[in-house]
């Protein structure tokens, strides 16, 4: 059984150096800003996230379930900004169904961060994102498919390109 994602004051003041950073042209990984409205203020919320590349699209990953950005990205329908450094792209965030999430849910937990190197993605998977999910390495495509009904994935568009 995982157990329930709470935001602390950890992972607040992570978050906040790494918007900083970011926002300062600092590139870590495949980490952005995501941007989108607040569902309850309007007001735009400032999300430090990993962008996943794979098969040739990007993907946003809800490792921690349905937190306030996916609750959020859901009642901006889709539409959000994503910054990296002093770039800004509008997007388009689709929710994937669980029969294709589930796959690129197994592939984030697989290879971690893009540009990570390869044993702080092993810390941090092991303490920090395994104990929020109910699959583990060993899982099946099933079980991982199921999985993404909690934790969702989206595929990133840039908004011009939908039209």
């Amino acid at each position: 059984m995982p157990k329930p994602y709470r935001v602390g004051l950890f992972v607040r003041s992570n978050n906040a150096v790494m918007r900083s950073l970011i926002r300062a042209g600092i590139r870590i990984g495949t980490f952005a800003v995501l941007t989108a409205p607040g569902r309850r203020t309007g007001r735009p919320v400032h999300v430090p996230l990993v962008v996943f590349s794979h098969g040739g699209n990007r993907y946003l990953v809800a490792s921690y379930g349905v937190v306030n950005w996916v609750q959020n990205l859901r009642a901006a329908g889709g539409r959000a900004e994503l910054r990296r450094g002093h770039t800004t792209e509008k997007i388009t965030a689709i929710e994937l169904p669980p029969e294709h999430a589930g796959p690129i849910l197994r592939f984030s937990l697989q290879t971690g961060p893009p540009g990570i190197p390869l044993p702080i993605v092993r810390i941090f998977r092991r303490f920090f994102v395994l104990p929020y999910l109910d699959v583990d390495m060993s899982s099946s495509g099933d079980e991982f498919a199921r999985s993404a009904v909690r934790h969702p994935v989206f595929l990133v568009q840039t908004a011009t390109a939908l039209g």
